[in-house]
């Protein structure tokens, strides 16, 4: 068994500790509010990961790639929301999924996009499952929950025998731009009326919609109520990151996930330290820019995960190099960080992070062995390249 001083840096490192922490907090809160979980493995990517977050919970996961899909449907699960818009190319691979026996759903908001499903669907021998995608809050995509084309594609896609109307689906990704609890609460319940206004709206209208799905991790956790909602889809809560901390959705020791990185050399009259996680370890994802609190590219702390009271972060990286200084430029003694000196770096946006990297180098709290390595999807097209976990 390892320890973290053994580990080739940069490496992605995963509390354990925490990561359980933080999925008994949902679960706990979900089912207190009575409401079931599909859980969002975008930022996971790992059948490690998420097999404890599926225990006492019907089961199914939110995707966001394709090879997501195939990867935990290989692994065991076997129904799968692929939550994105869904573009033609995708369809031969989600079919082929269909035709094994997966139950896979996808999204749709436009009647464009559900005649490709029906094509390749009914070319294919099956029937694809849908959601309507929704648009809550002006953020991304979907239809509103008042609009006419709800109906309208509804009725469209009635006579195709292709595809089914399943329910609708919505995503309040506006929420990470709330900057208080009263914000947050407000937008939760705006992402559980639209969903449900939606939905009423089909019933009336003679359309089944058993399902009503909305999620976001900042409204997951602020909303006071899930009437009329079938499931809540979540993901990042998991791991939390530095946009979490910043929108008060949790505190900086709940993060279970970092870069280990080590440092490489200094610049004393510029009062910075250099190390090797630059933003191929950490990425470009500079989410806490806009809010109260500037992280810049990830808060510093030593190895174990505890941040500096001097508060040193990331104030620039290349590709290789992360920049360190502290947040009020003052001056940092490099004898108390020597060449070889590893740090952890907590991320500000997780999902980010994670894919960067190819594995999770597994700890336990402030324990420095390292339990597992547990192996992760990492790009676009890796599904075949990750499929067991190691132990060391």
């Amino acid at each position: 068994m390892g320890v973290i001083a053994d580990i080739e840096t940069p490496a992605l490192i995963l509390d354990r500790a925490k990561l359980e922490a933080n999925i008994a907090r949902m679960r706990d809160r979900l089912a207190g509010l009575g409401v079931g979980l599909r859980p969002h493995v975008k930022t996971a990517k790992s059948i490690d990961v998420v097999r404890p977050v599926l225990v006492g919970q019907p089961g199914g996961i939110t995707v966001s790639s394709v090879d997501e899909a195939v990867y935990f449907s290989q692994h065991g699960v076997n129904d799968i929301l692929y939550a994105v818009g869904v573009a033609p190319s995708k369809l031969p691979r989600l079919i082929e999924l269909s035709r094994q026996g997966t139950d896979i759903s996808v999204v749709l908001d436009n009647s464009d996009a559900a005649n490709a499903c029906n094509r390749a669907a009914c070319a294919a021998g099956v029937q694809l499952p849908f959601l309507i995608e929704l648009d809550v809050d002006g953020h991304r995509s979907g239809i509103t929950p008042e609009s006419p084309a709800l109906l309208n594609l509804a009725a469209a896609v009635q006579d195709m025998p292709g595809v089914r109307l399943k329910g609708v689906m919505t995503h309040a990704g506006e929420s990470y731009n709330c900057r208080s609890e009263p914000e947050l609460v407000a937008m939760a319940e705006q992402e559980r009326s639209g969903a449900v206004l939606a939905a009423e709206r089909l019933r009336r209208a003679g359309y089944e919609c058993p399902i009503v799905s909305i999620g976001s991790t900042p409204t997951a956790l602020f909303a006071n109520r899930f009437d009329g909602i079938t499931e809540v889809r979540a993901g990042v809560y998991m791991f939390m990151d530095l946009v979490m901390a910043g929108l008060g959705v949790c505190d900086i020791s709940d993060i279970a996930l970092g870069v280990v990185v080590s440092v490489i050399g200094h610049q004393p009259e510029k009062n910075l330290v250099i190390a090797d996680g630059g933003w191929m370890a950490l990425s470009r994802d500079r989410g806490t820019a806009n809010q109260p609190i500037d992280q810049g590219y990830g808060l510093v702390c030593d190895v174990l995960g505890i941040p500096f009271t001097s508060d040193l972060i990331v104030i620039a990286t290349n590709q290789e190099h992360a920049i360190i200084a502290r947040r009020d430029k003052g001056p940092v003694d490099p004898l108390r960080f020597p060449v070889g000196t590893l740090l952890r770096i907590l991320p500000n946006h997780a999902c980010a992070t994670g894919a960067q990297h190819g594995a999770y180098h597994v700890v336990n709290g402030a324990n420095p062995n390292v339990e597992h390595v547990w192996a992760r999807i990492a790009g676009s097209s890796s599904v075949h390249q990750v499929t067991h976990t190691h132990t060391i």
